[in-house]
């Protein structure tokens, strides 16, 4: 019959032989703690180790030292690492368990497996970036990444833990609990479509308010589309680096009247939407007009749109792959799109927009996930 004791059973050494053999079959493994910590477009902190071999990259953290608790853990590595002294950890994105014979265990490692805690370390101000300060010893730079590149800096199963753990915070979902680097409960939507977050410097501009001036033409329309629930949808492209989510909408062709037809084409095309009339936001200046072959100064158009209906998902006429689409708070959608403070801000005149014209309450901040097949609308 198996012995029944607990933690706080303390019995001498060698009182009882069966305490003494319980103890010695108990499972041992390390202990980790690391954290995701961004900067205010959404890049991870990642931090370049002087002792590793492989010149691969880390996550803020290290090992849980004995009697320690892994938050503890955390806030100490944090301090140690980069000098920020009183980070507030917000929650547990992710537990990781690591088996002693995986493959990323590095060879002569007498390691006997790991449980990682990966904790919320919050969004960086500037300020804060400019205080870091690294032991030289330990670490030899530090940078901020968007997460297709962290992901070539991790070994592998550093990436699946840093994909899983930083989706956890993006997406508003549960702690991730993985194994091997790998889910062992369902996977979330962020997750299943491989979504990254780009950051795009050129979309930092302000949102102009203002009509679009004559001569300024408009090469693109993109909108927030609003579900009754005040959630809004976005749609990605899974291409072989991973899904970048953005708003529907897109180019202004030739043949499309206006701007309007162009979101209500794209809509459909991408995301097989059916909009109501959309209400103009602002507009933001492409000084360059780079992606569309150097035209010049243009204008890319935001607006708000009420979705009336949502079809099965179908393949996309312009790539010939189906995107993927998702249901987000309009806060998550600008933190997915990677537009960074003026995308906040945008997201707020959006929801101000769609309560003021719709009367949509503010969305509660529920977990992202796919939208549904063929949902119809009122």
């Amino acid at each position: 019959m198996a012995s029944s004791i607990s933690p706080s059973d303390h019995a001498a050494p060698g009182t009882d032989p069966s305490v003494a053999h319980f103890a010695a079959a108990r499972h041992a493994a390390w202990l980790g703690a690391a954290a995701i910590i961004t900067d205010e477009v959404g890049r991870v902190l990642l931090v370049h180790p002087t002792y590793r071999q492989d010149d691969s990259w880390l996550l803020p953290g290290g090992i849980v030292e004995a009697g320690e608790h892994p938050h503890v853990t955390c806030r100490r590595e944090i301090t140690e690492e980069l000098g920020l002294a009183d980070l507030p950890l917000a929650r547990v994105l992710a537990v990781h368990s690591l088996s002693p014979h995986h493959a990323d265990v590095q060879p002569g490692t007498h390691c006997p497996g790991e449980v990682r805690f990966v904790f919320d370390g919050g969004t960086l101000t500037p300020d804060q970036v400019e205080a870091i300060r690294l032991p030289r010893e330990e670490l030899s730079t530090y940078a901020f990444l968007e997460t297709r590149e962290a992901v070539q800096r991790l070994r592998p199963v550093d990436g699946q833990i840093m994909l899983a753990a930083y989706r956890a915070r993006l997406g508003n979902t549960a702690t991730a609990h993985l194994a091997d680097g790998l889910h062992i409960l369902d996977i979330p939507a962020l997750d299943h479509h491989d979504v990254h977050v780009r950051y795009r410097p050129m979309w930092d501009s302000p949102l102009n308010r203002t009509p679009v001036p004559d001569q300024l033409p408009v090469q693109q329309a993109l909108a927030w589309c609003y579900v009754p629930d005040a959630r809004v949808i976005l749609v990605a492209d899974p291409g072989p680096r991973g899904a970048l989510p953005m708003l529907p909408g897109g180019t202004v062709a030739k043949a499309d009247a206006t701007p309007e037809d162009t979101l209500h084409r794209e809509a459909a095309e991408e995301a097989q939407l059916t909009l109501g009339d959309p209400v103009h936001l602002g507009w933001v200046l492409d000084e360059t007009g780079e992606v569309y072959g150097r035209v010049g100064p243009n204008a890319r158009l935001r607006l708000a749109a009420r979705v009336t209906a949502i079809g099965p998902a179908a393949v996309d006429p312009a790539t010939g792959r189906p995107f993927a689409r998702l249901l987000a708070t309009p806060a998550q959608a600008a933190a997915l799109l990677g537009w960074g403070p003026p995308g906040a801000r945008q997201a707020q005149l959006a929801v101000e927009t769609a309560r003021e014209r719709w009367g949509l309450p503010s969305a509660r901040a529920a977990p992202s996930r796919s939208s549904a097949e063929g949902m119809q609308l009122s």
